[in-house]
């Protein structure tokens, strides 16, 4: 992929009756880490007393060294964090906590709320006061002003005030509560643990803590997980599922599964199908690190010819769309990725990646294999052209690639010997079985929730 897309945050929530949620916790997280490397958080209940434990970097970072026995409690939740909202600050990392008369809470969220600026406008002109930049702490201010004495009855109304999309978990002293919005643009899973139950962004999460996955929280659903077991309803009447497409083509990871299907297979899938419908005369198929490389296998096993490890992923260094200027991407690319010489040389490669965004990352890859003996390079993409900004979760707002190119002048730009995308049809059909059931909206500019972000 051309690495400038933000991806989602990760979230998990444990309860457990009557033991430790922390371990659970941090295992989890660990298991998200791809869904977030700006910030790592844990919040967790004993005794009625929330504590918060948050910091910048990986989770390993951040907790390295901690006084872990002082947060250790039955019920916590956890965060890690890409910035779609809000700048790379402390201040800005979840779970956020907060006081209000429903008493203490802490909040961790995925997600993106499109009317969050014109909501903390009018707060802020009745007197609120924020203290962070995240359209999350909306939903704090939200939670606090309600009628209501009852945490589920206040969340109802807040959630009713908010567009957007989030996967949101809140810790009060005696229960986590976790909902889904109403379209499920953002996954959420539910398992069960030990003498209690937990969700996650991914099923990946469930496995590393070893929890067993009981299903995806529904959209619009609410469940409660605590002392008394799990309760759950519906919070939201039904509207049209719109799961964002992009989990099963690049955000999680391969081991996870979304409604019934495994992420490696539906990319190795989309990889055989892109064979069938972009042939090309070649040697060997390579894949781009690592959300490729089940797509390329398809590619290769498709077109009947041999997948290699062409490029070697330098795994001690963050991705590279992360670092602030585009030189520092570029320079990024060169120290994260290195084609291996003897497989390449010589050779007409087919290159697989999961998508195009800016497109300098591709640029750079076909130099790469050009400049160490590759005779041809051919790109393949697995997934259609990515035209429009996104505004739900994922910051794909800079100079998209596809927006101002045609394929033709974006193969000339990266300077491969031929360009292909999966076409929408192909995607949907063969693999999603249509677009009913999910978010096409930086393909084909339909976003659920009607807003235009170009």
């Amino acid at each position: 992929m051309n690495r400038p897309i933000y991806e989602e945050c990760g979230v998990t929530g444990v309860w457990l009756s009557q033991g430790n949620a922390i371990p659970s916790s941090l295992f989890g997280l660990i298991a998200l880490q791809h869904r977030g490397q700006e910030s790592a958080g844990l919040a967790s209940v004993r005794a009625g007393q929330i504590r918060l434990k948050k910091g910048m970097g990986l989770v390993e970072d951040v907790f390295k060294g901690a006084d872990l026995e002082s947060l250790a409690g039955p019920g916590a939740i956890g965060h890690v964090r890409y910035s779609t909202s809000g700048g790379l600050l402390l201040v800005n990392g979840q779970p956020l906590y907060f006081n209000s008369r429903l008493g203490p809470m802490a909040l961790a969220h995925n997600g993106n709320l499109v009317n969050a600026p014109e909501i903390r406008a009018q707060l802020e002109q009745q007197g609120s006061i924020f203290q962070t930049s995240t359209d999350s702490e909306v939903i704090a201010h939200l939670l606090a002003r309600a009628t209501t004495s009852d945490v589920a009855d206040a969340l109802v109304s807040a959630l009713g005030q908010v567009q957007g999309a989030y996967s949101l978990v809140i810790l009060t002293p005696d229960r986590i509560l976790a909902v889904r919005d109403p379209f499920g643009l953002r996954p959420l899973c539910l398992g069960r643990l030990e003498d209690g139950y937990v969700v996650a962004s991914e099923t990946c999460a469930l496995d590393t803590m070893g929890a067993s996955f009981l299903r995806e929280v529904e959209p619009g659903e609410m469940v409660i997980l605590s002392d008394q077991g799990l309760e759950s309803c519906s919070l939201f009447p039904p509207r049209r599922k719109a799961f964002c497409i992009f989990e099963y083509i690049y955000f999680a990871r391969p081991d996870s599964i979304f409604n019934g299907l495994t992420v490696h297979n539906v990319r190795r899938e989309l990889g055989r199908l892109l064979a069938q419908e972009a042939p090309v005369e070649a040697d060997l198929v390579i894949g781009v690190p690592d959300s490729s490389l089940s797509a390329a296998a398809g590619f290769a096993e498709g077109a009947g010819l041999p997948c290699e490890t062409g490029l070697v992923r330098n795994r001690y260094l963050g991705r590279t769309f992360i670092r602030p200027s585009q030189e520092q991407r570029e320079r990024g690319v060169a120290l994260k990725l290195n084609p291996i010489t003897g497989v390449v040389a010589g050779k007409r490669v087919v290159l697989v990646d999961d998508s195009i965004v800016r497109g300098t990352t591709s640029q750079r890859i076909v130099t790469m294999l050009k400049s160490v003996g590759a005779r041809e390079v051919h790109l393949r993409i697995a997934s259609p052209p990515v035209q429009y900004p996104c505004g739900l979760g994922i910051d794909t707002r800079d100079d998209l690639v596809a927006a101002r190119m045609n394929p033709e002048e974006i193969c000339q730009f990266t300077g491969a010997d031929s360009l292909a995308f999966l076409s929408i049809e192909t995607l949907l059909g063969a693999v999603l079985g249509g677009a009913e059931n999910h978010c096409l909206g930086c393909f084909a500019g339909n976003h659920p929730v009607g807003r235009d972000y170009r």
